[in-house]
């Protein structure tokens, strides 16, 4: 059955995912981190694309997904990424995540295949009209495929509503456009924030209800969105700038997962930063060190 999980505003963590020596989930180290993060404050947890999910097979994902929920037993939502190359499989694993008990889903467009907005809007209308559960459409553009039109967003929340289809625009100028989008749903488009917390200064005044950062600093990230909601803007420019020198460090999807595993193994949560390969990012000691550097100052902003 679908999931049942109020879904708060607030940080919805996009969890890494540890492997073995055999590139299988390690399912102690899972429970860890899921565990770590609810205990630190996130609102919700995510398997989306910086979880490695476009490494696994369909029924990888569906495993995955059935694991963090069994762990997670009803503490906070899971929004799980149906996202896929083609419709008949984005539809098959949404069907397979409501039933297992996702309270949310989420889609990039194609991208490997691209195709024209109508096409991608009448992918995103058969995903949303195979399942009952809200669908986040993933504009994720800065890493791949193109820009989706904002005449998409406008169809899909005219014909579904903004409780159905909701948004996590990436698509650079990111404030620009989620204004334009706010101005289509008449204020009230549901929004998160997509960019690791960089992009939430801009755009939390827009009415965000979330964002979706990585797992490896959600205690930063909490601080960030709690300064914001109180108003309280010389703490979040101060969390903002660090947060954002560490972000620095990650230009695509395969450098974001080297840098959050390796602060999750630096952090003790993680006991190794594997990832499935092919790999692109290698960190080298001197990044390595680097990191280290302006991590150390978040740290001691945060726990001052």
């Amino acid at each position: 059955m679908s999931g049942e999980v109020v879904m708060e505003r607030g940080v919805y963590s996009v969890m890494q995912t540890p492997l073995d020596e055999n590139d299988n989930i390690d399912q102690v180290i899972f429970k860890r981190e899921i565990d770590w993060l609810i205990a630190g404050g996130v609102k919700g947890l995510v398997l989306a694309m910086v979880s490695e999910v476009m490494r696994f097979s369909s029924d990888e994902r569906r495993f995955q997904w059935q694991l963090a929920l069994k762990i997670i037993n009803n503490r906070v939502p899971l929004i799980v990424s149906v996202g896929a190359e083609s419709t008949a499989i984005a539809i098959s694993l949404a069907k397979s995540a409501q039933a297992d008990g996702a309270s949310a889903l989420m889609a990039t467009p194609p991208a490997i295949f691209p195709a024209t907005s109508s096409e991608i809007y009448s992918y995103y209308s058969a995903i949303i009209e195979a399942v009952k559960i809200p669908l986040i459409v993933q504009d994720a553009s800065n890493y791949m495929g193109q820009p989706l039109d904002l005449e998409l967003y406008g169809n899909l929340i005219e014909k579904y509503g903004t409780e159905r289809v909701q948004f996590k625009p990436e698509a650079k100028p990111v404030r620009e456009r989620a204004a334009a989008l706010q101005k289509i749903a008449n204020g009230q488009a549901k929004i998160f924030e997509g960019q690791s917390g960089i992009d939430l200064l801009d755009t939390h005044p827009l009415g965000l209800v979330g964002t979706m950062p990585g797992s490896e600093i959600p205690w930063a990230i909490i601080k960030l969105w709690d300064a914001l909601e109180a108003n309280n803007l010389e703490l979040a420019s101060s969390v903002h700038n660090l947060v954002s020198q560490l972000v620095a460090f990650q230009h695509n999807i395969d450098s974001y997962v080297a840098v959050e595993k390796y602060l999750l193994v630096k952090q003790g949560i993680f006991d190794s930063a594997r990832q499935r390969g092919p790999v692109r990012t290698i960190l080298s000691s001197e990044v390595k060190g680097e990191i280290d550097q302006v991590f150390e100052k978040l740290f001691k902003l945060i726990n001052n």
